[in-house]
């Protein structure tokens, strides 16, 4: 069970990538997706345009956004995807809801990975179904740290 971080033209601050792993791995994946015994996950931080570029090239969208993501799972006993984070949404999004950057991160981390959950954002149940396994994850992961 894998979870790659990669930076892409950016430094995206992200702190104790170990145990965030294990977060990952141990709070969502085998919570949500039980039969999963293979995961390669890897997140790719990147900026605005990098990430507008993937949008307009895969999805067709030219709007700006702060994730994307790719299930690319064959098998449903292997989960593998691709995650892109802009961190300059990140960074703007952390203002504009008044935040921490490290908290917004985490959120849309979680978020991407949710997504391959099985959670969905495209209606107002969805969506507000979404925020709350987001703010279960932020909570969980934050409220215990060692």
């Amino acid at each position: 069970m894998a979870v790659f971080f990669y930076e892409e033209g950016v430094r995206a601050r992200l702190k104790d990538r170990l145990r965030l792993k294990r977060f990952l791995k141990d709070n969502i994946v085998a919570r949500y997706l039980p039969a999963v015994s293979k995961m390669d996950i890897t997140y790719i931080f990147c900026d605005d345009a990098y990430l507008l570029q993937i949008n307009q090239d895969f999805l067709r969208h030219d709007t700006y956004t702060d994730i994307i993501t790719f299930d690319l799972s064959e098998e449903a006993q292997h989960l593998q995807a691709e995650i892109y984070i802009s961190v300059t949404r990140i960074a703007e999004n952390a203002q504009q809801f008044n935040t921490s950057y490290e908290r917004e991160l985490h959120r849309v981390i979680f978020h991407g990975l949710l997504h391959l959950c099985g959670f969905k954002d495209k209606t107002k149940k969805d969506a507000a179904l979404m925020r709350g396994g987001e703010e279960e994850c932020l909570t969980q992961y934050f409220d215990n740290e060692a």
